[in-house]
């Protein structure tokens, strides 16, 4: 069973910038599509950004493109998600996930495995 861990989270004042990071454990990290999701008090889990197992391909939500990058090191089994340009819309639990196969994960149903989260903060 893979373990992804998430780093990077916190508080920031809107117009700020934080990066997250997530590690996985095991070999396979790079035949798997990865993605970030984030969930608000009282909302459901949504769907932020996910990058294909190469790293070539990248979405994003709508509501991110052009203030957050997602990018991935399999190497280093880590991928990570910069984001510029908070807002205080953006606070929520920011969840690491793998997909359950070689597709990236564009929504809930297609993850196989999830972070334990971390809490990103903007304040206003």
């Amino acid at each position: 069973q893979v373990q992804l861990v998430e780093s990077g989270g916190g508080l920031v004042q809107a117009g700020g910038s934080l990066t997250l990071s997530c590690t996985a454990s095991g070999r396979t990290f790079s035949t798997y599509g990865m993605g970030w999701f984030r969930q608000a008090p009282g909302k459901e889990r949504e769907f932020v950004a996910a990058i294909s197992w190469s790293g070539r391909d990248t979405y994003y939500a709508d509501s991110v493109k052009g203030r957050f990058t997602i990018s991935r090191d399999n190497y280093e089994n880590a991928q990570y998600l910069q984001m510029n340009s908070l807002k205080p819309e953006d606070t929520a639990v920011y969840y690491c996930a793998r997909s359950r196969n070689l597709a990236i994960p564009a929504s809930p149903s297609m993850v196989g495995s999830w972070g334990q989260g971390t809490q990103v903060t903007v304040s206003s």
